[in-house]
């Protein structure tokens, strides 16, 4: 769903690293800011959909998990590290992150949107963005795009987080942002969010959501597999996802 590594181990030490969990203790990391996916509660607890699909993994599988927190820059190198054995953060698969680590297969599907202010016209073609400040996290998709795609035109502002992010954007100190697209609607419905809206067409960038695991955990990555194929089969993650989302993100 959306983000880019920030920092990469490619030693293979590294890559090949033994198996960190025993029996059916598995730790999974997860960022805690990147609403409604991840996020940290008044009682300093993870939450979010991101959260509730891996609590439904573990439950589905059997296993006894901790789900802890780790910043997005240092998320691929700590599960490298056998910090944790996975990693269930809104990762977008991306085959530069295949170079290092293995990913399940999808959880859910992603695209990117820009965001600007309501009642003014915002034209999202390059030639209409010239000229303007937009915004994106720092090592994410949409950040990249913004780099790659737009950087020649628009002044880029990078963010360590989406919060901060959408905080210049609030404050006026940004034009537009292009985010991950589930987000960006949570942000929408809430207050400082209410005054903005998405503009333009959604950019499809065929980005698929997935859980990443050590390349030498094929045994954890089937067994996820095996327990996201359960919780779709069941109605699990219907009632998952119609807890964030008035519409199917599969």
């Amino acid at each position: 769903m959306q983000k880019l590594i920030a920092t990469l181990c490619l030693t293979v030490s590294c890559a090949l690293a033994p198996a960190a969990f025993a029996g059916d203790k598995i730790r999974i990391a997860s960022e805690g800011a990147y609403a409604p996916f991840n996020m940290v509660d008044a009682q300093g607890q993870l939450v979010g959909f991101d959260i509730d699909i891996a609590k439904a993994l573990c439950a589905q599988m059997k296993a006894d998990c901790e789900i802890v927190a780790q910043d997005w820059d240092g998320i691929i190198p700590g599960l490298l590290a056998r910090k944790y054995d996975a990693i269930i953060a809104s990762m977008s698969i991306t085959e530069e992150r295949l170079r290092v680590v293995n990913f399940t297969n999808k959880y859910y599907s992603n695209s990117l949107a820009f965001v600007g202010p309501k009642g003014k016209t915002l034209d999202t073609s390059k030639a209409g963005l010239k000229g303007l400040s937009v915004g994106a996290q720092r090592a994410t998709i949409a950040g990249q795009t913004l780099e790659d795609k737009y950087s020649d035109v628009v002044n880029v502002k990078l963010y360590d987080t989406q919060d901060n992010a959408y905080l210049d954007l609030a404050a006026g100190r940004i034009d537009a942002i292009l985010s991950d697209k589930f987000p960006a609607y949570d942000w929408l419905q809430t207050k400082d969010g209410a005054t903005f809206e998405f503009k333009g067409a959604d950019l499809d960038i065929d980005d698929k959501i997935g859980i990443a695991v050590r390349k030498k955990d094929e045994d954890l990555r089937k067994r996820l597999n095996e327990a996201l194929d359960a919780i779709v089969a069941n109605g699990t993650y219907k009632e998952i996802n119609a807890k964030y989302f008035p519409f199917d993100i599969y």
